[in-house]
């Protein structure tokens, strides 16, 4: 946590979800909209606290973005149990309704491991509804659930990062995601799936994706 960071307690469908709103640097503009951003397995110890999420809201926070990261259901203070991914879409599409509102106020998703899979299906329920200004995912995992495709007008918008050597995600499974859709997957040489020693470089991929949105 840093001096910009607020922990917040936000109105969740089952009850109260714990997250941290990461605030850019105050300059006298105003921030480019609001990222909200999903961690991994809650049943692997995955918390908004993860290193790669952080390191997804320091790269957001870092390009002018409010970073907004939670506690899935039974995680920390947040109320509620381990859903499979359906109850935690469900915590996720509560945090993007309290915190990125009005409907069309600028929008971006991000996830890692088990969060880019419940990412992936707020996304399709959300497309519908409000713009996206885009999506990042890290470390999908493919191999683990059904991750849904991503909206078509939505790919010039989206960074999707895994590491060559994933060893828990195999880096095969996201390709096999994204060649039906001809979604381009950056992959970093040597990266396992928490990138130990190469955080900077994710961050710089997100931050230069982010700034060309």
């Amino acid at each position: 946590m840093n001096a910009q960071t607020e922990s917040l307690t936000l109105a969740g469908p089952v009850g109260p979800i714990e997250a941290l709103l990461d605030l850019p640097v105050a300059d006298g503009g105003t921030p480019r909209g609001t990222a909200v951003i999903a961690h991994p397995h809650p049943q692997f110890g995955g918390t908004m606290s993860n290193k790669v999420v952080q390191t997804l809201a320091r790269a957001c926070v870092q390009c002018g973005w409010r970073a907004v990261r939670f506690n899935f259901r039974g995680v920390g203070a947040s109320a509620g149990h381990y859903d499979d991914g359906q109850g935690e879409q469900d915590d996720l599409l509560a945090v993007v309704a309290r915190q990125a509102a009005p409907a069309d106020a600028p929008l971006l998703l991000a996830g890692f491991s088990f969060g880019a899979f419940v990412a992936s299906h707020a996304i399709a329920r959300l497309h519908a509804q409000r713009p996206l200004a885009g999506a990042v995912l890290v470390g999908t995992a493919a191999s683990r659930f059904a991750v849904a495709p991503l909206p078509p007008p939505l790919h010039p918008r989206t960074l999707v990062v895994h590491g060559e050597h994933d060893e828990t995600v195999p880096l095969a499974s996201v390709m096999d995601w994204a060649r039906p859709q001809l979604l381009p997957v950056t992959v970093v040489p040597g990266g396992g799936h928490f990138f130990h020693g190469q955080l900077p470089l994710l961050k710089s991929l997100v931050e230069r994706h982010l700034r060309a949105l």
